[in-house]
């Protein structure tokens, strides 16, 4: 029996380091509830609708309340979010490598949801630091770092303009949707 239940933990533990593809360089934890935020917030309008975004950043301001700051991709609209209820307050926010993550519906894979970071991975790097943000460009189908300026393909994570450097895609996050509860995180 105690040789079974190692082999299961082991098994269990493989499968979670199985995919490679999540950055674990920077932590990243984000919850989001939904249901506190209906439409027309921009966070729940995105889930569902491919090729949109929202670039999330967090700060708390001079009261102590944490705030979400969104920023579409179609559009440049900016919203600031207030998190005041009990269940928000528990919750601990980490945003990647400078509290910033881009989170969306790729238009590539209908209704897969996708989670980045808000930097530069070649200039994460390549540079001392962690800020190297990206911003909307073409349209928000391109995220763009002013410092090497590098473009990323914003549906697929790929490097779509400038030289390839030590990294081909941005760092890419665990996402998911459950009808209420949208998550991030590695």
């Amino acid at each position: 029996m105690k040789r079974l239940l190692a082999v299961l933990v082991g098994v269990l533990l493989a499968a979670c380091n199985a995919d490679d593809t999540i950055s674990r360089a920077y932590r990243c934890s984000f919850l989001f509830d939904t249901s506190l935020h209906p439409l027309p917030c921009h966070l729940t309008g995105i889930l569902g609708n491919s090729g949109h975004f929202c670039k999330v950043q967090t700060y708390v301001d001079n009261k102590g309340v944490r705030h979400l700051k969104t920023t579409r991709n179609f559009d440049n609209a900016t919203e600031d979010i207030s998190l005041t209820t009990q269940r928000e307050t528990q919750v601990a926010f980490y945003l990647g490598a400078n509290d910033c993550i881009i989170i969306g519906v790729s238009s590539y894979e209908i209704g897969k949801l996708v989670a980045y970071d808000g930097q530069c991975p070649n200039c994460l790097a390549d540079y001392t630091g962690i800020n190297y943000p990206l911003t909307w460009q073409n349209n928000g189908q391109l995220l763009h770092c002013a410092k090497c300026d590098r473009s990323y393909d914003v549906n697929s994570g790929i490097r779509a303009r400038g030289d390839a450097g030590n990294h081909d895609r941005l760092l890419t996050y665990n996402a998911f949707f459950d009808g209420t509860i949208l998550r991030a995180w590695n």
